[in-house]
């Protein structure tokens, strides 16, 4: 056969091949497929009636005394601190602990002056059970005649009777200077003071008085000796360095500048400026 008839043949053949079909997609029905989804009447009444029994359930338990409080346990603070939690919700009691507004207790307790923090737990079925942070006394604010109780972070915890005599460090303040119980120290010199004594630890025994002017804290201590811990920074630092030194200071120094904690400073008179 010719070439050119067999070239006419192939591309005959090829002409007469059919193209296969595309696959078809499955004709959706929407009423049958919602059938097929949608719940039953029987399993939507099923449903109802349990989110019923579960909301009369909680409406019962909410106002009916079937879990009403009768025990308010506080941990973490003093027998006072633990008298004062009792007195501020002294209301609880009797209602029930379903629907315990948890913020409400919360800003209850820490609004007293010697709460730092708070937290709750339900104890079902009667029992409401609060845990503490107490604030933690760090000196004996003074103006004037009257006396405060005031923690380390500055805040005044309670007033003192003229004839109460707590071995704390003194920080006197001015007359005018106004004290709120359980507000912050508004004076800088005397909220730095407290903070430092605070930071002090154990050392704080060892304290007279604290007061801080110009930036500069200075303990006076029941020896006499002035230690001069200069800026609010590395309280720790610096009382444990003025520890080590106290104990081989020549006999007679007045006054321990360990506001270089690396460089401590000793000597007799006044310190200098």
């Amino acid at each position: 056969m010719p070439p050119r008839a067999r070239l006419a043949r192939s591309i005959a053949r090829v002409e007469a091949v059919a193209l296969p079909s595309l696959p078809s997609l499955p004709e959706v029905h929407p009423r049958a497929w919602l059938a097929r989804v949608a719940p039953t009447r029987r399993s939507l009444a099923v449903g109802l009636a349990l989110l019923g029994v579960a909301l009369g359930g909680y409406l019962v338990a909410r106002e009916t005394p079937l879990f009403a409080i009768d025990r308010i346990e506080v941990h973490g603070g003093s027998p006072r601190v633990a008298r004062q939690v009792h007195a501020a919700l002294a209301s609880l009691v009797g209602r029930p602990l379903v629907g315990l507004d948890g913020s409400a207790v919360l800003a209850k307790v820490e609004a007293l002056p010697t709460v730092v923090s708070a937290s709750y737990d339900r104890a079902f079925p009667h029992t409401l059970r609060i845990t503490v942070l107490p604030e933690r006394p760090a000196a004996l604010l003074r103006r004037g005649p009257d006396s405060w109780l005031v923690s380390s972070r500055g805040r005044v915890m309670s007033r003192l009777a003229t004839t109460a005599v707590p071995q704390l460090p003194r920080i006197w303040i001015s007359t005018r200077t106004p004290v709120r119980i359980g507000a912050e120290l508004t004076a800088a010199g005397a909220a730095a003071a407290a903070h430092a004594v605070g930071l002090s630890g154990a050392f704080a025994a060892r304290v007279a008085s604290a007061s801080a002017r110009n930036g500069v804290v200075v303990f006076h201590l029941r020896s006499g000796l002035e230690l001069l811990l200069g800026g609010r920074g590395d309280i720790k630092l610096k009382v444990a360095v003025a520890s080590r030194v106290l104990a081989i200071l020549p006999t007679g120094s007045t006054f321990l500048d360990v506001s270089s904690p690396g460089r401590p400073v000793s000597g007799f008179g006044s310190p200098p400026a």
